[in-house]
């Protein structure tokens, strides 16, 4: 249990960091969206284009990031894992983002935006810049320095956001209450808004780049090849699994550029409905991104230290699945506000949320199980199962695009994300056995998805607002006091809730 309360304390770090950088990022939606300059297609354009990044992001690192945690763990030579992983970092994102520069009309062309190639050259050098800082934060989290790495996430965010305000609201009001003013030189009306939000961003990458300066470079330009061989033979199977899982994550958005008419901006359109209504996921997506960033170390560091590591990897999952199931709850059955987060003319898209929850329930989970094949070097497996997923993404959506738009997209991302997730369980009890109790979890997301059901017909009979919002908060204590009757030894080993337990139940 210490080691759990470990994982707690290291997440709530992360989270706060995570949580708070994503969830002020996160603002920036309502912004955008309620925005008289940004249009629905012009959200689509934006959404495609933060689509195609992260699969980028995924080549330019080559899951260094996970090696370089295998390798510190194994390695005596900390330094020199330290400095091998961050000049080939170096080398490799400045000659990718040469190569991609040079066939810019390439990616143009792949977002469906050959129309906007400053967008293009913007993103090209957000990917750059943020590929060089992955070893540092990479480092952050090794030396447990969660507090700096909060600390820099949240400037990153709050830069970011300050940009855009500046360009998208101060220098428009300034131009147009002065027309000889400096604000006509930065900002345009004939130029695409979203031209502004990827400028933001750069800006902010550039100022996150600075904050990490004493950890971009390499305290000693030595490299050593053997030790990079060996880094690459098992980094390279992860680029796989990143690249496939960028593609489950983010190619829907693309997908449906290429296989819906854009005449009118149609499918523009329906990109932005789907990315803003994906936005509403973020209760459990920024979960997720908080537990990974403790979890990864963690579990590594557990496989050394813990004479039964499998154990703990257990609990930690049933404590993540009960938590996940909590969070898929509170924002279903609260939807009703959480809709406000975007603007109406997104409202359509609305009914692709609990599907979406359960896509990133299934993914979270999976990142729980993939443990095995990280501890047992076969990352092949992992890679195998990725493809496995991006291969449902594909036809699913290939398939049903045309006729379900963003609907299609939904669907294929849980199926994609359960299939992951069941494929790695069953290989992964095969070659690295771990007690999950699987039944009683597998229980609880079928209880939390009937008393969605349940609290769906229920409102549907009296449609008022406060009566829904009543029902909701009745049906999620419920919920939670049927989770802590059953797992009530558990949380009794939590200093302040088993005490919380002891005197109520």
């Amino acid at each position: 249990m210490s080691s759990i309360k470990q994982l707690a304390g290291q997440t709530f770090w992360y989270g706060i960091s995570g949580i708070a950088a994503r969830f002020i990022n996160y603002l920036l939606t309502p912004y955008l969206t309620y925005s008289a300059l940004i249009s629905t297609a012009n959200y689509g354009q934006m959404t495609a284009m933060y689509a195609a990044i992260p699969l980028f992001n995924a080549i330019f690192t080559y899951g260094m990031e996970t090696t370089y945690f295998r390798f510190m763990r194994k390695d005596v030579d900390h330094e020199s894992v330290n400095n091998t992983s961050t000049i080939s970092l170096l080398i490799t994102s400045v000659v990718l983002t040469i190569l991609l520069w040079l066939n810019q009309s390439w990616l143009a062309k792949t977002t469906s935006l050959a129309e906007f190639p400053m967008l293009v050259q913007l993103s090209i050098i957000i990917i750059g810049l943020d590929a060089l800082s992955t070893i540092p934060f990479a480092r952050l989290r090794y030396e447990g320095r969660p507090r700096l790495f909060a600390l820099i996430k949240i400037a990153n965010i709050l830069i970011n956001i300050g940009f855009t305000v500046f360009f998208l609201s101060y220098c428009p009001a300034k131009a147009k209450a002065d027309p000889n003013s400096w604000a006509i030189i930065i900002y345009r009306p004939d130029v695409n808004p979203i031209t502004y939000v990827l400028l933001a961003n750069a800006l902010a990458s550039l100022c996150t780049l600075f904050l990490l300066g004493k950890w971009v470079l390499p305290k000693r330009w030595s490299f050593n090849t053997a030790l990079w061989l060996g880094m690459m033979a098992y980094s390279l199977p992860m680029l796989v699994a990143n690249l496939g899982g960028t593609i489950n994550e983010t190619f829907d958005r693309l997908m449906l550029g290429w296989w819906l008419p854009n005449a009118n901006g149609y499918a523009d359109e329906q990109r932005g409905i789907y990315g803003a209504c994906y936005k509403l996921s973020i209760l459990i997506t920024l979960f997720i991104q908080a537990f990974r960033m403790g979890a990864e170390p963690f579990f590594f560091k557990q496989a050394e230290s813990s004479s039964n590591p499998q154990k703990t990897y257990a609990r930690v999952t049933k404590f993540f699945v009960i938590t996940v199931a909590v969070m898929f709850l509170v924002v279903t059955l609260f939807l009703p506000v959480w809709r406000y987060f975007i603007d109406e003319k997104y409202w359509g898209g609305l009914k692709v949320v609990p599907i979406l929850l359960l896509a990133n329930m299934s993914l979270g989970i999976y990142y729980n199980l993939s443990i095995w094949y990280k501890l047992t070097n076969k990352t092949m497996a992992g890679a195998a199962i990725t493809l496995i997923g991006a291969a449902i993404t594909i036809v699913i959506n290939y398939f049903f695009i045309p006729r379900y738009s963003y609907v299609a997209s939904a669907w294929a991302t849980f199926l994609c994300y359960a299939s992951m997730m069941v494929i790695s369980f069953v290989w992964g009890q095969k070659e690295y056995y771990v007690p999950y109790a699987w039944k009683k979890l597998l229980a609880y997301i079928i209880i939390a998805v009937l008393v969605f059901f349940l609290h769906s017909v229920i409102t549907g009979f009296y449609d008022n607002i406060i009566f829904s919002l009543a029902m909701a908060v009745l049906f999620i204590l419920a919920f939670m006091v049927f989770i802590v009757k059953v797992e009530k030894k558990e949380f009794e080993q939590f200093p302040y809730i088993g005490r919380l337990i002891k005197k109520y139940f």
